[in-house]
């Protein structure tokens, strides 16, 4: 099947029912019944290679059908539902960390990532390194306790491109485990397992939801991790709700119609935007003028609706929080991937670069709202502030 009829079939319960609803039901549990001592240990003996019912917390069938649909999107082995994003990232780190080795993340990482390395690798002696946001000093960086490297492409904020085949195997020759962020193309726009990874993270809050109302991550792991990998998370009693994993089910059979229509309508915002003055870079990859556009263009089959500017030279951040505070479709928000759009004055978190001289930044997520209203309503919020520099 192709990605789109994926999206449409699979997950969807047992189909070989001569009656059965069209989505997979909510199943709520949390003790399993079994027929008797035998068949418990038998199910306790399966679930460590299969997806089983054995208890609550170890997911329920409507867990696993949103773990199985995920898995073909990704073209992965297995996945592991969390409960947020930024938990499933944890985890990884979590999960291959040993007094004394060494990893490298990404300097374009979700900013909360730093947060876990130095309030928990740190004390159990996991020494991080932060390659450029492109990873191409990767290869200078490696040690010979390197174990693991973590990246994000596009990155946050700023959306640097990671050439993830030749960042892999550059990794895969020095013995490591590559894993990647790709919430910003959401298995859609890029399946990382299929150039090189060895592991993909998305966080199901932003587009597999698509709806601002559920927080969920996502791991998807090949054959090779998925055995080292499966363990931790029951032990530290990861799970995460039917209920939250029917939504993003739910969320997903339209994530190629809302997809496609958050980037035609992001084109048309940033068409508007490269003829304003007030507007010095505009970051987003399509752009032939963006860092890494040639393999952004290779690797991705099309945008989403993340876009930032850096405001002209002159602008300060209290013109850039005007700006924001002026826009009237545009609500201030820290997520995106949902419906509506978004705007927030930012500072990339980035140490391997600095960007400290640059700015003021904007973030934007571009909704599914007319885009005519919104480049009036960008219009008028940049008339606002450039009016006042007069």
């Amino acid at each position: 099947m192709k990605v789109r009829t994926t999206l449409c079939h699979t997950g969807r319960g047992d189909q070989t029912q001569e009656v059965r609803s069209v989505n997979a039901p909510v199943m709520r549990a949390s003790t399993i019944l079994f027929q008797n001592y035998e068949t418990w240990q038998k199910y306790r003996d399966l679930r460590k290679k299969e997806r089983v019912l054995s208890y609550g917390a170890r997911g329920t069938a409507t867990n696993f059908e949103l773990e199985k649909l995920v898995c073909e999107l990704e073209g992965g082995y297995r996945a592991q539902l969390f409960p947020t994003g930024l938990a499933s990232l944890a985890m990884v780190l979590l999960n291959y960390a040993k007094a004394g080795t060494h990893y490298i993340i990404s300097d374009a990482i979700y900013g909360p990532v730093r947060t876990v390395a130095e309030e928990f690798l740190k004390k159990v002696d996991v020494e991080v390194s932060y390659c450029k946001a492109d990873c191409s000093n990767l290869e200078e960086l490696i040690k010979p306790n390197t174990t693991l490297l973590l990246c994000e492409s596009p990155g946050s904020i700023l959306y640097e491109i990671v050439d993830l085949p030749k960042v892999s195997k550059i990794a895969h020759d020095h013995g490591m485990i590559v894993a990647i962020d790709n919430t910003w193309a959401s298995g859609f726009l890029f399946q990382p397992l299929k150039h090189g990874a060895d592991i993909s993270v998305i966080a199901a809050t932003k587009y597999l939801s698509g709806h601002s109302d559920v927080t969920m991550g996502i791991v998807v792991c090949n054959e090779k991790t998925w055995p080292s990998f499966s363990v931790l998370p029951e032990a530290l009693g990861f799970t995460t709700s039917p209920d939250d994993a029917y939504l993003v089910m739910r969320g997903i059979r339209t994530l190629p119609v809302r997809l496609r229509q958050h980037e035609k309508t992001n084109d048309q915002v940033v068409e508007y935007l490269k003829t304003r003055p007030e507007i010095k870079t505009i970051f987003y990859p399509k752009l032939e003028t963006h860092p890494g556009h040639d393999v952004f263009m290779k690797l991705y089959d099309g945008a989403n609706g993340m876009l930032t500017i850096e405001l002209a030279d002159g602008y300060t951040k209290e013109d850039a929080v005007k700006f924001q505070d002026a826009l009237k479709y545009f609500a201030c928000g820290a997520s995106w991937g949902g419906y509506e759009s978004l705007a927030t004055v930012t500072t990339p978190p980035r140490t391997a670069t600095d960007w400290s001289k640059r700015g003021p930044f904007v973030r934007f997520h571009i909704g599914l709202e007319d885009a005519e209203d919104l480049i009036e309503d960008l219009g008028q919020a940049l008339d606002l502030i450039s009016k006042e520099k007069k």
